[in-house]
């Protein structure tokens, strides 16, 4: 979709989200933001004010299925939504001592859960109106199982998966769906990370990456290039020669 009026992002008070709002942001643009931490979100909320967009922020939790449909209906009959982020995200590894069956579960709740509570409930607001955008937050991480951060990379291909399925499914119904795939993105999820990352991203660049591919209605927005060719190389080898260069990386985990 060119130029959506009507946005609504999940995960706004920082790293991608912050800046998908700030990016589109200007005079006749209605921004819904949603967010945990209500003092980052007011403050992304008062500059995308500042830049003349009109900004309806609220603390929500995402894994809250009744509040998030409650919530995606009241931004619904204020302003129909054209476009739908569902950015929302959380990330940990396994550490030195596993990832913990309650951290595990917590990601998925989030990753997965999150979205599904973004993506079901705008589609029932779009299909009757046969228009519409959605796109979905997955990761580079979601091309190949990670050893170093299970649940997170399999949450995210569960994302992705589902994403490129919907997208088919919904095209003939005039809604388009796409799948964003960054890779390091400077956010608080990659600030917990002790060990380099290759490209790692100003979080303004990635926003600005994926207006662009939106506007386009890419499918698959992937970036930077050489980090997704490398994540895409590791999903088509064997197995056991992926699962030798994989353990190798060092695990997200801060323990």
């Amino acid at each position: 979709m060119k130029n959506p009026q009507h946005i609504l992002i999940t995960g706004a008070s920082s790293g991608i989200g912050e800046a998908l709002a700030l990016s589109y942001a200007q005079k006749g643009v209605t921004l819904f933001l949603c967010a945990q931490n209500t003092e980052r979100l007011g403050d992304v909320a008062q500059r995308c004010r500042e830049k003349q967009a009109e900004v309806f922020a609220e603390k929500i939790d995402v894994t809250n299925t009744a509040e998030m449909e409650n919530w995606i209906d009241r931004c619904d009959k204020i302003a129909e939504l054209d476009l739908v982020i569902a950015n929302a995200g959380v990330s940990a590894g396994p550490g030195k001592t596993g990832e913990s069956a309650e951290m595990t579960r917590k990601i998925f709740a989030v990753n997965i859960g999150g979205v599904l509570n973004t993506v079901l409930p705008a589609l029932e607001k779009m299909k009757p109106r046969r228009a519409g955008q959605i796109a979905m937050l997955s990761s580079l991480a979601g091309y190949r199982g990670l050893p170093s951060a299970p649940a997170y990379s399999g949450s995210k291909n569960a994302v992705r998966a589902w994403g490129e399925a919907l997208r088919g499914h919904l095209k003939p119904q005039g809604i388009e769906v796409n799948v964003i795939c960054p890779g390091f993105v400077v956010s608080r999820i990659t600030a917990k990370n002790k060990f380099p990352m290759p490209f790692l991203m100003p979080a303004e660049q990635a926003a600005s990456i994926i207006v662009e591919g939106l506007k386009k209605n890419k499918g698959r927005i992937t970036f930077p290039p050489l980090l997704a060719f490398s994540a895409w190389l590791m999903s088509c080898l064997p197995a056991c020669v992926a699962e030798f260069v994989l353990t190798k990386l060092p695990n997200k985990g801060s323990d």
